[in-house]
């Protein structure tokens, strides 16, 4: 079966066991594998390269596209083969490996990671590990359900390994779109103009003389674990509805809206589920992951186009997609993640990108990465190539977590990856803070207002007014802007007294 995926006759005797292909890999050698947030990751090669690691020294340096799906990530961690990894990664076990200091983790956005590859400031790649549902009769392989840097990758290794997915349904094929950009100093403009302009190749093309071993796989990518819209997501949703229908009163938007970007994850996907009960329509999308709900939007006629670097899906909607991919196929687009992330292009198209926060301070600092200013928790991804260039620049949380116990509305962010100049709105289930255009004390106040959590805000408004009576642009008690994490650590709870955090005062 196997032949008709692989449609370059002299390359099928190349077809080899996984075990075999993961030889090709040695101790400290640098790999670049396909595979961005659960989608189109290889699959059997990783896998036997943690079993060889188990009676064998190994350590490698893995680079991706972003996070891993099939515990690969949590197999290769557990095996001791990961000495660095990078650019992102969402595994338990590996964030467990990279906050103990076991694995050296470079925390990059998206777009870098295959530019500082191109320039030799990283790298170079030893060997490639690609998924893909064909290799064409001119060598080009054709990627799954994910691009991600997996074309640099090839096209940088030295050697490439591919995995032929035969459960990859062969209509993926002539869903991507690959483009290198050209190199520094004399890079040409990126040609993309709209979510559904076509400038590159539907496969990656590579000389077949550098595939140095094929693997058949049948393996499922995994589903995402993305859960439902709840009241407190809706209310995000609304939050934002309601301000997008004041734009478009005011004539800075129209009921298109602009092309649209939402990070990976619950809430996040819930706030474009919630623009299917809206009258905005003939959206598009120009982002990273293509979730649930950018089908969901197909569906109810509200979305024309889509492109995205990754399709991730989860369970139940796997199984409605995958089979009727020929009916969404010519509204979607899947690209390199340095192209779906370009700064270049995020500012032509001006985006309304929406992400997540672990927390915000009240001046709008952002930190979507560490939890406690010290420990990893995914990484930055792609947000920090939306936040600076987006038309709008939107970044959603709960106000609280852990049961309450923790606001997400805090004096100073303990990490910041965003700052508050890159930051427009501010959105949780409470409200939503417009800080366009306002001052540090002014952005304070507001945020306090509409966006925190009714059981901190006296708390944090209390905070304030002794922070203005030290004075300054950005006012500061200095020796108290942490103490609420502080608190956290040894209470486990930002509260002053954990047991008055109850249901009733947390309901608002």
């Amino acid at each position: 079966m196997h032949q008709d995926r692989v449609r370059r006759s002299d390359l099928r005797d190349l077809v080899v066991s996984a075990e075999e292909a993961a030889r090709l890999i040695k101790d400290g050698m640098t790999v670049g594998m396909s595979g961005f947030t659960r989608a189109g990751e290889a699959k059997a090669v990783p896998m036997a390269l943690a079993e060889r690691a188990r009676t064998e020294p190994l350590k490698i340096t893995l680079i991706t596209g972003a996070s891993l799906g099939n515990d690969l990530d949590k197999t290769l961690a557990e095996a001791h083969v990961l000495a660095r990894r990078l650019p992102f990664q969402s595994d338990p076990a590996l964030r467990k490996a990279i906050n103990n200091g076991e694995v050296m983790f470079i925390d990059q956005h998206l777009s870098e990671t295959v530019e500082l590859l191109r320039s030799r400031q990283m790298g170079p790649v030893d060997i490639a590990v690609i998924e893909a549902v064909a290799i064409t009769e001119e060598g080009g392989i054709v990627p799954t359900t994910s691009v991600g840097n997996s074309a640099s990758f090839a096209i940088l290794a030295e050697k490439v390994i591919v995995e032929i997915n035969l459960s990859q349904p062969a209509a993926l094929e002539g869903l991507h779109d690959i483009y290198i950009p050209t190199h520094r100093p004399a890079r040409e403009p990126i040609p993309i103009v709209a979510p559904q302009s076509r400038i590159g190749l539907p496969f990656i093309p590579v000389d077949p003389g550098k595939i140095a071993a094929i693997v058949i796989t049948t393996k499922l990518d995994s589903s995402s674990s993305v859960l439902p819209p709840d009241a407190e997501t809706r209310a995000i949703a609304g939050h934002l509805t309601e301000f997008f229908l004041h734009e478009v009163k005011k004539g800075r938007l129209t009921e298109r809206l602009q092309p649209l970007q939402a990070g990976i994850g619950t809430i996040a996907n819930a706030v474009l589920h919630g623009l299917i009960d809206t009258p905005f329509h003939n959206l598009t999308m120009y982002s990273e992951v293509l979730q649930d709900s950018t089908f969901d939007l197909f569906d109810a006629g509200k979305l024309d186009f889509a492109s995205g670097s990754s399709i991730t899906l989860s369970a139940a909607k796997y199984q409605v997609v995958l089979p009727e991919l020929p009916r969404y196929k010519q509204r979607l687009i899947l690209r390199p993640q340095e192209i779906s992330n370009h700064p270049e292009v995020v500012r032509r198209l001006g985006i309304i990108g929406i992400n997540t926060a672990l927390e915000f301070d009240i001046y709008g600092n952002i930190n979507s990465t560490h939890v406690g200013g010290t420990h990893m928790m995914n990484g930055i991804g792609g947000s920090g190539d939306f936040a600076r260039n987006a038309y709008l620049s939107v970044f959603v949380t709960k106000s609280t977590a852990k049961d309450g116990f923790v606001s997400s509305v805090v004096p100073m962010v303990s990490h910041v990856d965003h700052t508050e100049h890159d930051v427009d709105l501010v959105v949780t289930e409470i409200g939503l803070a417009d800080l366009r255009g306002l001052a540090p004390r002014e952005r304070a106040r507001l945020i306090i207002a509409n966006c925190a959590h009714p059981a901190y805000r006296d708390a944090l408004s209390d905070y304030y007014r002794r922070a203005l009576a030290r004075g300054g642009h950005t006012p500061h008690v200095i020796e108290e802007a942490l103490s609420w994490h502080a608190k956290l650590r040894e209470c486990g709870s930002m509260q002053s007294e954990p047991a008055s955090v109850s249901a009733q005062s947390l309901a608002g």
